[in-house]
């Protein structure tokens, strides 16, 4: 599919540059409203979707109208796919290149997707290219049955590519990568976040079934710190983010700290700019860091955390504990994800739930 015909202001090397996502739309503030996925990520959410000739599929976020002209291709059939976005400019700019690709018969709505498209539901498969922190009630009535869903899911301030079958009434998870993705608008939006330092710098996002005091919570990065070491090294080019995730299962304190680049080490250092896990409990705070070890021809990075407050140093341990329990097997161990309707009693479910407005997400993780 020709990629650049549906981004014609970018160049053809930032068009099929393979892990670049090409900013189309933003917000009066200058934040994204919505973009051409990097074409790494619009794959690996393709595989994940496993789509069928003759599948009818929902996609919330029309973007730039080339994920839809993909799945037209994929289904076989222009009128299988359905593609909504709140933003009529949006809808208009994937409406005209999808015409110019010659693919005039597709649904392309402007409505708010967390309403879905009920007059051509069910839907054998769903695909979300915004990324929601809920999994709207409508999206659930809308799926056929075995229907496959692919979400840029958040929760406790990550984000990550799940793909989901229906079955039982049930969301069962298969797969789950990491992603990134604009946020899709919605009036239950459940990411709450307050800044933690007096000039409102570096800040704190959390889910809202989490009891954070923000109030006893400011200034803490202020008070005494504490920094411990796991042993734990990795390469400059290996991932981490399977830390954040298995604390995600293992944790109800985790959340994330977002840390402008610039900001002085004295002050915050997070093993990533922007973004980072961290550990809250009452007056305390701990961070993901990392610190240089040099041997012989290689570099590597050992990963530790930093705690401050009362509680600061028992929450920089417990980050190097898990730490250890994930590199015994890294990333080949990932939390098994079922997601359950809003209304399903405790006694159902098989393990600790991170609540959500329509959904109740629980994650358990392998410990063998």
């Amino acid at each position: 599919m020709p990629r650049h015909e549906f981004v014609p202001e970018t160049d053809l090397d930032a068009a099929y540059n393979p892990w670049q996502a090409v900013i189309t739309h933003r917000f009066s503030d200058g934040t994204s409203l919505s973009c051409a996925s990097a074409p790494h990520v619009v794959a690996m959410m393709l595989d994940q979707l496993v789509v069928e000739p003759g599948n009818k599929i929902l996609e919330i976020g029309a973007g730039t109208g080339y994920n839809a002209c993909l799945l037209a291709h994929l289904t076989g059939e222009d009128t299988n796919v359905v593609t909504i976005d709140i933003d009529p400019d949006v809808t208009a700019q994937a409406s005209r290149n999808l015409a110019a690709a010659g693919h005039t018969d597709m649904h392309v709505v402007t409505g708010d997707g967390a309403l879905g498209v009920p007059e051509h539901a069910p839907y054998d498969r769903l695909i979300a290219t915004m990324s929601p922190w809920n999994i709207p009630r409508a999206w659930w009535r809308q799926l056929a049955p075995d229907a496959r869903v692919v979400l840029p899911l958040r929760w406790r301030g990550q984000a990550r590519s799940v793909a989901f079958t229906y079955r039982d009434g049930r969301l069962v998870a298969d797969s789950i990568e990491l992603c990134g993705f604009v946020y899709l608008v919605s009036d239950d939006e459940g990411e709450l976040s307050a800044p933690i330092t007096d000039d409102e710098t570096i800040r704190l996002h959390w889910d809202r079934d989490q009891p954070f005091d923000l109030d006893v919570l400011h200034g803490v990065l202020n008070r005494p710190r504490s920094t411990a070491w796991s042993d734990v090294t990795i390469a400059g080019d290996e991932p981490h983010d399977g830390v954040w995730l298995r604390l995600t299962a293992t944790d109800p304190r985790v959340c994330r700290l977002n840390v402008p680049a610039g900001t002085k080490p004295a002050l915050c250092d997070p093993i990533s700019p922007g973004r980072a896990p961290a550990l809250v409990e009452g007056r305390s705070l701990a961070y993901l860091t990392s610190r240089r070890r040099d041997g012989g021809e290689t570099t590597r990075w050992e990963l530790g955390a930093t705690g401050h407050g009362p509680a600061g140093a028992e929450l920089a341990r417990h980050f190097c504990d898990e730490t250890r329990a994930w590199s015994m097997h890294r990333d080949e161990h990932k939390p098994t994800l079922i997601t359950y309707p809003a209304d399903t009693p405790d006694s159902e479910l098989p393990g600790p739930v991170i609540d959500k407005t329509h959904s109740r997400l629980v994650l358990t993780y392998r410990t063998d």
